[in-house]
Parts: C-alpha cells; structure tokens; sequence
C-alpha cells in the first residue's frame, strides 16, 4: 500500500498534467459507462458537469503544451472553479424541498436539445437553473455524481493552488 501511494505521489509531483488529464477522462469515459450498465438518465447537470470535466482535461492539455506552467496551472484553476460551481448548483437544487424543485422549469429537456433550440449560452443558463430531474439522487456510492465531482475538482483545483505556489 506504501509503494502505491509513493508512486501516485510520484506521478502527481512529476507529470501534474498528465495526470490531471488521464483522472479526468477517466471519471467522464466511467460517467458514460456507467450510464449505459445500469441504465441510468443523465439529467442535464450532469451532462454539464461531464462537459466541464472535458474542459478540465483539454487546459490540462493546454498546460502541458505551454511553455508558461503558471499561465497553464491557471487554466486548470479556472476549470476547476467552474466545475465547483456547476456541481455546487446541482447539489444545492438536490437539498431543495419539492415544493421548490416543483418550481424549478430551467432543464426540462436534454442539454444536447437545449443547445440546438437555444444555444450553447442560453442551454447552459437554463440547465444551471435546475429542474426536477437534476434533483433526483439515481446512483450512489456513498456520495452521489455531483458530490464525487465537487470533491475532485476540488481536489484539482486545491493541488493546482499548491502547484502553483512551489512554482
């Protein structure tokens, strides 16, 4: 158990990028899977926060790609922070009573329909407005989706913040 410790240790001290990529391509490419093994319904918060953690993944890229790590490191904070903020939003309208889940109206379609009648700005505001399906708590391990992804973009956006000092 020490040596796998020592080695993720490793990892995350000497290739951060990488490994913030891999992590987050994993949680997304495990969100679909799992869609498709226990028939689970995404609802639209969730298809967002997938997208963030695409956005997570593609500055991680970024990063990797720039000469200026801080420019780079600041980007993944970004997307990080964007991340809180989405899945913040679905934890909040998770915690609401039904009375006002029953007012909520933002989501009550697909993302993917929403941005092709709206937008991609207006398909965004009005899936961070919730809905009734965003409310719903399907899977569970212990934590839901949205909590799992509010821990690792904290996660992310806490080691970047300590990458970014010893930079």
């Amino acid at each position: 158990m020490y040596k796998i410790l020592t080695l993720i240790k490793n990892i995350f001290q000497n290739h951060f990028e990488l490994s913030v990529v891999a992590s987050s391509t994993f949680i997304v490419l495990m969100a679909i899977m799992m869609d498709w093994v226990f028939f689970l319904q995404a609802c639209p918060l969730c298809i967002l926060t997938r997208y963030v953690f695409v956005l997570l993944a593609l500055t991680a890229l970024i990063s990797m790609a720039v000469r200026n790590k801080i420019f780079g490191r600041l980007l993944i904070a970004a997307s990080s922070s964007i991340g809180l903020m989405v899945t913040s939003r679905q934890i909040y309208i998770q915690s609401m009573s039904l009375e006002d889940i029953s007012q909520l109206s933002g989501c009550s379609m697909p993302f993917h329909t929403q941005v092709d009648y709206f937008g991609i700005l207006e398909a965004v505001n009005r899936t961070l407005a919730g809905g009734p399906s965003c409310a719903e708590d399907g899977w569970r391990f212990i934590f839901n989706f949205a909590e799992w992804g509010f821990l690792f973009f904290l996660v992310y956006l806490i080691s970047t913040i300590l990458r970014l000092r010893n930079t």
